[in-house]
């Protein structure tokens, strides 16, 4: 296809074109190979004069043209007096009228052979006057769709992929040929072998090889000229390349914000958004300068899968931003939506399009294509209103971002509108309304996530600071030195899982004199939450024990206590063990201790903050010397493994027949895999009635 009109075809996505109905509308002639007229004439092999006095001459006029193909046809004797003539002189004020390109000359299509696609030959015979120097052909820049080019019989280059009958055919490059070294001066045949796609008749009514003259002149200043080609390529593509670079930078820069905070979603599908259009636009920049990715694929890369996803990564993208809820709902709208679109686009485009879908079923796909971007844009909106209503803090620069985004995703159905969406800047600059609302809204969202990011940075220093001054009460209420009690050794290992833990116990002398009350249970939740909770039922404890050591009033105590903050709850159980070693057990849910190694039977029963009237579990025994009674919570039966197995009990029956203590207990929980707190308390009553000081070792969770 021609360079230009490939350029726009892929910066611009056209999605509906108001040619349309009219293609479909003609008839589908079948290729013609005879002359018409007024378009053609039989001329007779008279060669064109050409004086290289300036260096280079236009190799305008009278061309021999002839569709099909045959190698004989290159050949400087072939008898080509029966073929139709193909003028390739550009008319006064001549341009394409879809691209306005001056010096534009209409394609074969427009000349006689309409619908007519595959190779053709042009043939032209040159006698050059002048100095005996090197020459050499300049193509030109405006072609459909790739060719080869002989000169008296000998292939000089060509431009395109061709394997026997098979073509690949690129976005066209300014190229410039060699002629052989003995072809400086006199009689020269020059043969273009020309091969058009069968889409490409469906791009523009007038496609079909040249549409601009070949140039011949000295290599020099056939050099210079292609140069130049490319000097006013890249003016033309100057503003997708200051777009690249700047997407490509909030590319960085919102890939390096997720890094830092990847609980901030928005963050990863601007991303993704960044990512589709650098893919776009480096496949359509590199196209004007290499030929590295043929026109079908790059049509399909950038027209059939990365627009339509462009259009859905925005919506997602301002969904997240705005946090609107339910969040899977808007997923399943627009991924359906998007597969739609790109279905429908793919029946408009190449290989497909022309070839395996009727052309008259352009007037088919054309509208459903546009409905279905209008229901994108529609959902779009909906989203954008719900999350300014959410947000109203941020409203000002979404609204103004998010209207310069439509105008970028639906510049095409602006060009239906007769709204200008190119401009012409001095110097021959060329910028795209689509680029300039890219740019610029992707500079706005770039302020809102810098101004986002660091609120967040802030919310969060202040909740650290939170979590450590809960972490710093907590450490107060959990005892790190237990108290000395006569004939009793107690050790504990608490090991949280998170900075403040949910898990707590308390070790209180008690009355009468020597005895010990032991408190240990486990609130509901975790983190900051839980912290206070704790500090709330240590609290509580505390103060009724100052005036008593009934454990299940304690417990009943603390139940009236979480009853009244509501939606809060807890396992307890306490221990009231006097110089004889008889204990009382009070229990609200949490795990019977054990005795040795056999658990205590415990009577089931609700944990605290349930109901006010709840009823405790109560169980006493004695301890004998040697005994040991282990106290654990819910954080070592369900430590799980990599595999999701559990700690379990046989495992912990296995530990207290072996006599381990509380740290051997929470470690081996630990290393098999912590998900919760983990604490451990033992109690053994000693032979003797040696007091004996005790202390707790507290271990950060690995």
């Amino acid at each position: 296809m021609r360079r230009v009109a490939m350029l726009l075809l892929l910066l611009l996505w056209p999605s509906a074109k108001q040619a349309c109905a009219a293609r479909a509308a003609q008839p589908h002639q079948a290729p013609s190979s005879a002359p018409q007229q007024p378009f053609q004439a039989t001329l007779a092999s008279t060669p064109l004069l050409i004086q290289l006095g300036q260096s280079s001459a236009e190799l305008g006029g009278l061309w021999k043209f002839h569709p099909g193909d045959n190698p004989a046809w290159a050949q400087p004797n072939f008898d080509d007096s029966a073929w139709g003539a193909m003028d390739l002189t550009p008319p006064p004020g001549s341009a394409d009228e879809t691209l306005g390109i001056s010096g534009y000359i209409p394609g074969w299509m427009a000349r006689g052979y309409p619908h007519y696609a595959g190779f053709a030959w042009y043939r032209i015979q040159v006698n050059v006057q002048g100095p005996n120097r090197r020459l050499a052909l300049k193509m030109p820049s405006d072609v459909d769709d790739a060719y080869q080019v002989f000169a008296n019989g000998h292939l000089i280059g060509s431009f395109g992929k061709f394997q026997g009958q098979h073509v690949t055919a690129y976005s066209t490059l300014p190229m410039d040929f060699l002629l052989p070294a003995n072809s400086s001066h006199g009689p020269i045949t020059i043969a273009i072998r020309m091969w058009m796609d069968s889409a490409t008749p469906f791009n523009s009514p007038d496609a079909g090889g040249l549409h601009e003259p070949p140039v011949l002149g000295y290599a020099s200043i056939i050099g210079a000229l292609t140069q130049l080609d490319y000097d006013t390529t890249a003016q033309f593509m100057v503003s997708g390349l200051v777009e690249s670079m700047i997407v490509f930078m909030a590319l960085l820069m919102t890939l390096a914000l997720f890094w830092l905070d990847r609980t901030e979603r928005a963050y990863f599908w601007l991303a993704l958004v960044c990512l589709a259009i650098l893919l776009t636009n480096v496949i359509v920049i590199s196209g004007q300068f290499t030929a590295w990715i043929g026109e079908t694929l790059a049509v399909i890369l950038t027209q059939v899968l990365l627009s339509p996803l462009q259009n859905g990564l925005w919506v997602l993208f301002w969904g997240y931003w705005f946090r609107i809820p339910r969040i899977s709902l808007l997923h399943r709208v627009i991924w359906p939506l998007v597969a739609l679109m790109m279905a429908g686009v793919a029946m408009l485009r190449p290989p497909l399009y022309g070839q395996h879908i009727p052309v008259q079923m352009a007037g088919l796909f054309d509208p459903l294509v546009l409905l279905v971007k209008l229901c994108i844009g529609i959902v779009f909106l909906v989203v954008v209103f719900r999350g300014l209503k959410r947000q109203r803090t941020e409203g000002g620069m979404a609204a103004l971002a998010v209207l310069l985004i439509i105008l970028a995703n639906y510049r095409n159905e602006m060009r239906l509108l007769h709204i200008p969406i190119a401009f012409q800047l001095g110097g021959g600059f060329v910028v795209q309304l689509g680029t300039i609302a890219t740019v610029v809204s992707l500079l706005i969202i770039t302020v809102m996530l810098l101004m986002r990011f660091f609120h967040n940075q802030r919310l969060k220093e202040q909740w650290k600071l939170e979590i450590e001054q809960a972490r710093q009460v907590q450490r107060i209420l959990i005892p790190h030195d237990l108290p000395s009690v006569p004939g009793l050794a107690i050790q504990s290992e608490y090991r949280p899982a998170r900075e403040v833990g949910g898990d707590f116990f308390q070790v209180l002398p008690s009355q009468p004199p020597g005895s010990v009350l032991i408190m240990l249970g486990d609130v509901t939740g975790k983190g900051m939450q839980a912290g206070m909770l704790v500090a709330v039922i240590v609290g509580a404890m505390r103060a009724v024990a100052q005036h008593s050591s009934d454990p299940e009033k304690i417990l009943h105590e603390i139940n009236i206590q979480l009853c009244e903050r509501r939606h809060t709850s807890a396992t307890c159980l306490i221990l009231h063990i006097d110089p004889q070693g008889n204990v009382t057990l009070a229990s609200a849910g949490q795990l019977p201790p054990y005795l040795n190694s056999r658990e205590l039977e415990v009577p089931g029963a609700l944990p605290l903050g349930t109901i006010p009237d709840a009823d405790h579990s109560v169980v006493t025994l004695t301890l004998q010397p040697g005994d040991t009674l282990t106290l654990m919570s819910d954080g070592i039966v369900e430590a799980q493994d990599p595999s999701g197995a559990l700690f379990g009990f046989d495992r912990i029956d296995a530990l207290l027949k072996d006599r381990a203590t509380a740290a051997q207990i929470a470690t081996a929980a630990q290393e098999f895999g912590q998900e919760d707190d983990i604490l451990v308390l033992t109690v053994h009553k000693e032979e003797s009635t040696r007091a004996t000081p005790q202390t707790h070792g507290q271990k950060v969770a690995a």
